[in-house]
């Protein structure tokens, strides 16, 4: 006679039911979407991108992005325009206005604004730059200023997602995020993507962690936030009283349990907690390495401005600078504090102050360390300003995304030079447009991916960062 009850042959055949649908379950969903193929080993060390990648010899490495948060003026920084010198005051055309989005300034009476500052030329290149940007202006050479980009969404929120992600749809994985998917990390001791955020100027903007989302990818290729003041990370360090091989003992117990259970799951976000760990001990040795400038010379840190600490973009760029000589592929920081619906030449003043120097100081230093050529540098908002005035008594302008301005530096793009350009009035790009997906579809290109060939299957798509939209590489920005 069998020694096994009716109840206990029920109970193994709900175990084996549940056991065999779990496992077979996970090996199809597996099959299905490559996204979860991310690596063979669970460590945030040892993943080198996806097998296919790069599709062709990279120009770039990695990229710095400078987003100055809130929208910056192209009208006083980039694109001088001298009609609206001439008609300053008087009603803006109805046909270049009329029927198009515009934010705050909807049904007010629309009138020219003239550029608050004068415009000069610079370098070989006669390159056109505000009397705002002294030490870009010394960059004239070495950059491409773009004038004619275009986006699709008027505010601030929404038009950072955008930027970010190639979609107004929140949740969709970052620039960042899709970059160190597809390439990997250089660096075996620092995350892959570092954020940085600053503050300085008018109404400065929240910027949520969304932004550096993996969205539908792994959560192991997420943006990291660093802090240039107090701690660089928070919950890295031990709690008082353990040590380091302590922490390494519960590390490795931990994996050992989490590997053991996800013989049976094959969950990714299980690989992704594993690799959170091992990056979080690797940190605790790194980070603090990183964010000691003493190491820096006193005539560096007064090329930046920067002062150790004190949460400053100088401090920020300086930073980006040791990240990108470390290995980290993506770096992003914002100096949150342009938006200027008033006050448009005090706050300016306030922001490229606090902004311009470290930006040349930045470029300046990766080039004389021999790192601009691998390192891609984007400066630009999410969006630019309007021609149109704006504020009671004291001068500022809409959000605008029919036209405006970025420049980019360094990584295999070609310097001294100016592509596109809008109309008379600065509202429309009209020249050589350059959509956010095709500014994507060139950051990729640099790196060395087809953008059509780098795809995620979610959702029944094939998703891309650069969308189902057409996009392409802007290839005569390029050297």
């Amino acid at each position: 006679m069998s020694p096994f009850t009716h109840t206990d042959r029920l109970a193994a055949r709900r175990a084996f039911l549940t056991r065999s649908a779990l496992g077979l379950g996970s090996v199809a969903f597996a099959g299905l979407s490559p996204s979860l193929q991310v690596s063979a080993s669970p460590t945030a060390l040892s993943y080198p991108g996806l097998d296919d990648l790069p599709h062709f010899a990279p120009r770039a490495k990695r990229v710095i992005f400078l987003c100055m948060a809130g929208g910056p003026s192209h009208l006083e920084t980039f694109d001088y325009k001298e009609q609206l010198e001439k008609r300053h005051g008087e009603t803006m055309p109805k046909s270049i206005t009329q029927g198009q989005p515009i934010a705050q300034l909807q049904g007010q009476e629309l009138k020219c604004q003239r550029p608050l500052t004068r415009f000069r030329k610079y370098g070989q290149s006669g390159q056109q730059i505000s009397d705002f940007l002294p030490f870009t202006a010394r960059l004239a050479d070495k950059i491409c200023i773009v004038r004619s980009m275009v986006t699709e969404q008027i505010n601030h929120d929404p038009a950072h997602t955008f930027m970010n992600t190639g979609s107004a749809i929140s949740g969709r994985p970052s620039m960042g995020s899709w970059i160190n998917y597809g390439l990997g990390s250089e660096s075996e001791n620092l995350p892959g993507f570092v954020v940085m955020t600053s503050v300085g100027g008018r109404s400065p903007q929240p910027i949520a962690s969304r932004q550096w989302s993996a969205g539908f990818l792994p959560s192991r290729f997420q943006g990291v936030e660093f802090h240039a003041a107090g701690d660089p990370v928070h919950y890295v360090g031990n709690p008082q009283g353990i040590s380091r091989s302590a922490q390494r003992n519960l590390i490795d117990t931990v994996r050992g349990l989490n590997r053991h259970r996800n013989d049976l799951l094959q969950d990714p976000e299980i690989d992704a907690r594993l690799a959170a760990y091992e990056m979080a001990f690797q940190m605790q040795l790194s980070v603090p390495e990183l964010m000691d400038l003493s190491d820096e010379t006193a005539d560096t840190l007064e090329m930046y401005g920067a002062v150790p600490g004190d949460g400053s973009f100088a401090s920020n760029c300086l930073l980006a600078r040791r990240l990108a000589e470390r290995g980290v592929r993506f770096i992003h920081l914002y100096h949150r504090g342009w938006d200027h619906h008033g006050g448009l030449e005090k706050y300016m003043d306030i922001c490229c102050g606090l902004t311009d120097r470290p930006a040349w100081a930045l470029v300046t230093d990766l080039q004389q360390r021999g790192l601009l050529e691998e390192t891609l540098v984007v400066w630009g908002g999410e969006f630019g300003r309007t021609p149109m005035f704006q504020g009671k008594g004291s001068v500022g302008r809409d959000h605008h995304i029919k036209g405006f301005s970025i420049w980019m530096a360094g990584g295999g793009i070609k310097p001294g030079i100016t592509h596109g350009a809008t109309d008379a009035f600065g509202y429309h790009a009209e020249q050589d447009v350059v959509h956010v997906r095709d500014l994507h579809a060139t950051i990729l290109h640099l790196l060395g991916i087809n953008h059509m060939r780098f795809s995620v299957p979610y959702q029944g798509l094939d998703m891309r960062l650069t969308g189902v939209e057409p996009a392409r590489a802007v290839l005569p920005i390029l050297a």
